[in-house]
């Protein structure tokens, strides 16, 4: 659209030469400047001036609190435009300030190039990706019925062989009961001769024992001896039918085997930098996500909790409450952020600028927590006499769980060193970064051992040295390899997938993902770095 300046230039003129078309503009005297007015303009002393582009005219906003003045700075800390009086007043004392103009300038610049990417490049990206879902959406259909065709032609070819096994021992059983039935005839042919035999026997004893004839009965001979035994009796194996117990197992290996979905999210070969952000911190020790955009940190050498965006400026800082350095912090489901404090022995929340004291431990020291996807938080702890350490599952200040040891009653982590950074993964593992033993350990939401990761098989014969340890979205976990610079990434069954180094890494300690699985490493000297690793 066109400055209303120009479309209007033959009214619009230097307020002291009458320059058509002035580039400049004073903000609080309210006039309009050429390039060769501005510095005469300065040298009037008698008030302050503030000048400007002139398509900014109007930046400076009058203070809310003092009406003679106009505001010229924003106070980055509290989000709120202050004027001269304010940056002097102890209320904004120690807080971050910056120039109004050089601010609006640079966000200008910013949204102007957000605005290009996002317009040119990232958006049509999204577009095609959109576009792509219903092609997608259609593979897996079809995909889908070519396997169960497979399938039910497998089954129709099974169903043909049994009905063919079937249909044969049938076949069998025909060809045995006539074999059966072929000796049972055999049997009644023999029994029914001899009894006709028998019949003719008994008829002519009958007409012997009538007559006289001394010859007919010296003729007789007995054969009673003869029928005394009934012909023999064969003997006979009856078939039996004995039915297998259908094993699912041999059945599925005749079908065949159809193999599981994978879906897989591709490693980059060497991370991306996205953003250095150069933090306030002389001993960087933890960081978590806000936001995509915003991330706490907190660090060993002060008592300060402070709120970064990704062009690194301060959005804000708090105190903890007891004056403590904070020992691990972590951002809970509903964005509010929970920090220990060894000294005390507390886990606080910070909503806002309250501080509110969520748990006191006796007997024990909490060192660091993360908070859980069911919004409970789990802490590691160390005892006063430090000779014990646990892992604690709190809902709000109630303990619901402890791990401690596992199934033959020995520790899970060691009772000496204090750093064991930790994290829950996607399917509710436990996973605890163990500097002092060198290893990773993972443990079920129940409390047991799943497994224990010691580095690298690749580098077997080099020192691991895990700090901080975080999850992401595909449940691999990521664990920072403080005295070798570099991060480990290693699926949820502990199989190492591959470094995150070459990248300038410089004693990476807390690490944590945002929403699309980007990287941030907090290196000790106060760099967080945000990486992309996916493809």
């Amino acid at each position: 659209m066109e400055d209303p300046m120009y479309s209007l230039q033959d009214l619009i003129r230097c307020d002291l030469c009458e320059t058509p078309v002035p580039p400049k503009h004073c903000d609080i005297c309210h006039i309009h400047l050429c390039e060769a007015c501005v510095g005469k303009h300065r040298s009037d002393e008698s008030k302050n001036h503030y000048i400007v582009p002139f398509k900014l005219r109007g930046i400076t906003p009058e203070c809310t609190k003092h009406s003679t003045e106009v505001c010229t700075q924003l106070c980055i800390t509290c989000n709120i435009p202050v004027c001269p009086l304010c940056v002097a007043s102890s209320e904004h004392e120690h807080h971050n300030k910056q120039d109004i103009l050089t601010l609006f300038e640079t966000k200008r610049e910013l949204m102007q190039k957000d605005l290009q990417d996002l317009e040119k490049s990232i958006y049509p990206e999204y577009q095609e990706a959109a576009t792509n879902i219903p092609v997608q959406r259609a593979d897996v259909n079809k995909r889908s019925k070519k396997l169960t065709t497979a399938l039910d032609k497998q089954g129709e070819a099974l169903h043909t062989e049994i009905h063919t096994i079937i249909q044969g021992m049938k076949s069998e059983i025909d060809v045995m009961d006539a074999q059966h039935i072929a000796a049972i005839d055999q049997q009644e042919d023999e029994i029914n001769h001899t009894i006709t035999e028998i019949t003719q026997i008994i008829l002519d004893l009958k007409r012997l024992l009538d007559t006289s004839d001394v010859c007919l009965v010296s003729e007789y001979t007995s054969r009673t001896k003869a029928f005394r035994n009934l012909p023999a009796q064969f003997q006979v194996t009856l078939p039996t039918f004995t039915p297998q117990e259908i094993n699912r197992e041999q059945i599925y290996q005749q079908i065949g085997s159809l193999s599981k979905l994978a879906i897989t999210y591709p490693l980059l070969d060497e991370p991306r930098i996205l953003t250095d952000i150069q933090t306030e911190c002389t001993d960087l020790l933890s960081v978590s996500c806000l936001s995509d955009s915003e991330l706490w940190t907190c660090c060993l050498t002060n008592n300060i909790l402070r709120l970064y965006n990704l062009q690194g400026e301060l959005l804000r800082s708090i105190q903890t409450k007891s004056g403590n350095m904070p020992y691990d912090i972590s951002v809970t489901r509903s964005g509010d952020l929970v920090y220990t404090d060894y000294g005390d022995s507390s886990i606080n929340l910070v909503n806002g600028t309250q501080i509110q004291r969520l748990i006191t431990l006796r007997g024990w020291g909490p060192r660091y927590l993360c908070s859980t996807s069911s919004g409970d938080l789990l802490v590691i702890m160390d005892s006063d006499d430090d000779e014990q350490t646990k892992v604690v599952r709190y809902s709000g200040s109630t303990e619901k769980q402890s791990i401690q040891w596992d199934d033959q009653g020995k520790p899970l982590y060691t009772v000496f060193g204090y750093t064991k950074y930790l994290s829950e993964n996607r399917n509710l593992d436990i996973c605890v970064a163990d500097y002092h033993a060198g290893e990773v350990v993972v443990v079920s939401a129940a409390g047991k051992l799943r497994f224990r990761y010691t580095g690298s098989p690749f580098t077997s014969q080099e020192s691991f040295c895990p700090h901080g340890i975080t999850t992401d979205n595909r449940a691999n976990i990521l664990t920072s390899d403080y005295d070798n610079n570099r991060i480990h990434i290693i699926d949820q069954n502990g199989n190492f997938l591959r470094f995150i180094h070459n990248c300038g890494l410089h004693r990476p300690r807390g690490l944590c993902v945002d929403s699309r699985d980007n990287l941030f490493v907090a290196e000790v000297f106060g760099k967080v770095e945000k990486l992309q690793y996916y493809k």
